[in-house]
């Protein structure tokens, strides 16, 4: 016999943990929620995603400050041993998942938690590793997604690690061949770079980091080439072996082959979402791509919805994951009706420069056939930055014709993953350019760089002395 639940929840990550905290506070703790997941409670980001590689970011770039200083008459001798980095990455780990998991789900009485796999077997029931079946009145299905591993002749066999596995290494490799230059890959590659390791990037595509505007990504791209990142782009892995105890990586490059040696391959070319569920029992419909869903996240069966990485959506994101919980059951529990606007989710890539983006680019917007104006600056415009000794990055700020809306904002800066929340709420406010303009920014900081980007659509900034309105 199943056990029945108001709220069932397949997985335990960001969507899961904010959906089942949402359904309690609508329900003021009545609703009788089951999560079912498996693997570390909380998911890839605190686990083996944000969290770690982060932390990671933030200790290689202190190095790079004591190494490299931005200023004259500082000189400092260092030492680096990337085996206790990455042991006390491991310890953060431990305790923020304790902190904001294990000790959260605990304090609510009527959540049950059941590690295991779980498929379903009908409609809304699903049976667990131990045969016992649990029932939903409201299911939500927010499994997460999984690195996304290519078909590529001698990689399984000459070995390899994903963002999930390379937090578990006992130290940074000498070598690195990483296939894939999105964020993970890009990330990661850097930050091994500072820290010491001879990193190569093979990326099928004429760009790292696809998708962002190519200016952009040459920036970020040189920045990291800077700090000893080799590149191979518009490259194709044809196969991998193994050969003096080294992994030799072939490729392709217009048509004339190339190898590179190194102790470790990471593969970083993407995710794939967690949806092996037999979701052919529930009338749920999916493909590779993930679990189609409406607006609302409700998915073909309209008492099932999904929310994070597994649905299949253009952005994976912590922050989406978890606000798409938190819409999910309101949508369940409330009745609310509310929708999900993708195109109101601010994005980053922390690298350094980091690049952050929300709302239209200037490409999407034409291919939107938008009317539209754009401007960009540099952040040797601004006053902060320049204080900072910045001098790799760029503010565009793409705004309605006629009626000056300001509908997307993309910035390469040292800290444009916290200047974009201003940007967000730019975006979400519906301000104007003038109305950024109007509004006042303390002097000098770097946020200063959006209404100065503002200010550009009005005059030649270069003729301006600070803190001119």
């Amino acid at each position: 016999m199943s056990k029945e639940y108001d709220l069932l929840i397949l997985g335990y990550g960001a969507a899961a943990f904010s959906a089942a905290i949402k359904a309690s506070e609508i329900t003021s703790g009545q609703a009788s929620i089951a999560m079912v997941g498996t693997g570390p409670l909380g998911g890839t980001c605190v686990n083996v995603g944000c969290v770690p590689s982060k932390m990671l970011i933030s200790a290689a770039k202190n190095l790079k400050y004591i190494a490299k200083p931005r200023y004259p008459g500082l000189k400092a001798t260092y030492a680096v041993e990337t085996g206790e980095v990455m042991d006390f990455i491991r310890m953060a780990v431990d305790e923020e998942r304790h902190n904001k998991y294990e000790a959260v789900i605990s304090g609510y009485e009527n959540i049950d938690l059941y590690r295991s796999r779980a498929v379903f077997t009908g409609d809304r029931r699903v049976k667990l590793d131990d045969g016992q079946e649990l029932f939903g009145y409201n299911v939500l299905i927010a499994t997460g997604s999984r690195p996304s591993i290519p078909a590529v002749p001698g990689l399984a066999n000459a070995g390899y690690i994903t963002s999930n596995e390379f937090w578990a290494l006992e130290r940074i490799p000498e070598s690195l061949v990483i296939i894939g230059s999105g964020p993970i890959g890009s990330e990661i590659g850097q930050a091994a770079a500072r820290l010491g390791s001879r990193v190569h990037i093979v990326e099928i595509a004429d760009q790292i980091l696809p998708g962002i505007s190519k200016d952009m990504a040459q920036m970020v791209m040189d920045a990291m080439a800077s700090d000893g990142v080799e590149f191979s782009l518009s490259s194709m892995v044809k196969d991998v072996s193994v050969r003096n105890g080294k992994k030799i990586v072939r490729f392709e490059k217009n048509g004339v082959q190339h190898e590179i040696e190194a102790d470790e391959i990471l593969v970083a070319t993407g995710r794939s979402p967690n949806a092996d569920l037999d979701l052919e029992k529930t009338g749920v419909k999916y493909d590779r791509y993930g679990i189609e869903v409406d607006s609302t996240l409700r998915t073909s069966n309209r008492k099932i919805y999904a929310a994070g990485d597994v649905v299949k959506q253009r952005l994976k994101l912590e922050t989406l994951a978890s606000k798409e919980g938190v819409i999910a059951a309101e949508n369940m529990f409330d009745h609310a009706g509310i929708s999900v606007d993708l195109n109101s989710f601010p994005v980053a890539v922390f690298t350094s420069p980091e690049y952050a983006s929300v709302g239209y680019t200037e490409d999407e917007a034409l291919k939107a056939g938008l009317n539209y104006d754009v401007r960009s600056i540099y952040t040797t415009d601004v006053p902060k930055e320049r204080i900072l000794r910045n001098d790799r990055g760029m503010i565009k700020i793409v705004a309605e014709q006629g009626t000056g809306r300001i509908i997307g904002i993309q910035i390469v800066a040292e800290n444009a993953a916290d200047m974009i929340n201003e940007a967000s709420a730019i975006l979400h406010a519906g301000m104007t350019v003038g109305d950024v303009i109007d509004t006042p920014h303390v002097f000098p900081t770097v946020n200063e760089g959006i209404k100065l980007a503002a200010q550009s659509f009005l005059r030649d900034i270069s003729m301006m002395s600070c803190c001119m309105e």
